[in-house]
């Protein structure tokens, strides 16, 4: 948690916040015309960023796709559901960096992110789609909180729009941007203060192991009540509505909430 604001000291970090906000909310705009859902969601392969910005800009990256994300809603999105966007897309980047460090799934001396083993291309795999998975939890549950859309339609297409150009793209995103980041001292981990990034330990690992079930029980349980309950799946579930259910608030909602948490640990 202490890197996410203890960040806004450095003047590179604030910069890259920029930068990230800028890339995102470029690639965004271009396809708001491309629309999946009337006033909530595009197509977007602006999608394969927030992960490749979260584990080379870390904080810098998550709060930048939370902006760029933001900036992109003013050009025919925005509205009160806005909010958890802006929190869904900083989990996007957020979840993989934390996940890629804490997790235990690499050797605690070797987390630089540049996929240079089989073992590092499956943690990645395994980071960005949950990240996919924990912004489209975030939003699925908001605006079916709000009674706009309904869950079940809205997280599994977030969760399919998010997942596949994270990985099928941001592998070789990634691989082309690592060299030159590192080339020019911009990983989030050679700018922080030592002091200030959290290190793999028993706690975090815990917190990871925590936040990767919060993320996989509320989405995809949250479909399965939302579907039980009557709500259909991707486009097929806005014929129907049912936004609003008790049961995918609590189960999608509660397990938000317990992500969020175990992830600011």
């Amino acid at each position: 948690m202490k890197e996410i604001f203890g960040m806004w000291k450095h003047t590179k970090m604030v910069v890259l916040v920029a930068l990230s906000a800028g890339l995102y909310a470029a690639v965004l705009i271009p396809f708001k015309g491309l629309v999946l859902i009337p006033g909530i969601t595009e197509i977007r392969p602006a999608n394969t960023l927030p992960p490749v910005l979260g584990l080379l800009f870390g904080p810098a990256g998550a709060w930048g796709s939370a902006f760029g994300n933001l900036i992109g809603d003013f050009f025919g999105t925005l509205g009160v559901g806005s909010i958890f966007g802006f929190i869904g897309n900083f989990m996007q980047a957020y979840i993989p960096y934390k996940i890629w460090r804490n997790l235990g799934m690499l050797r605690s001396d070797d987390l630089e992110p540049n996929l240079n083993s089989g073992r590092k291309v499956f943690a990645y795999i395994v980071a960005a789609l949950l990240g996919a998975f924990a912004c489209a939890l975030t939003i699925g549950w908001g605006l079916d909180l709000l009674k706009m859309v309904p869950f079940a339609a809205l997280a599994s297409i977030i969760a399919v729009n998010n997942s596949i150009p994270s990985i099928v793209l941001g592998i070789p995103l990634l691989l082309i941007l690592y060299p030159r980041v590192k080339k020019w001292n911009l990983l989030w981990t050679d700018i922080m203060d030592e002091e200030e990034i959290s290190k793999p330990d028993g706690k975090t690992r815990i917190a990871a192991i925590i936040m990767t079930l919060a993320i996989i029980v509320g989405l995809f349980g949250g479909l399965v009540v939302a579907v039980a309950g009557g709500q259909s799946l991707f486009a097929a579930g806005f014929a129907g509505g049912g936004a609003g259910s008790v049961t995918v608030g609590l189960v999608a909602g509660l397990s938000t909430i317990i992500f969020i948490l175990a992830g600011l640990l």
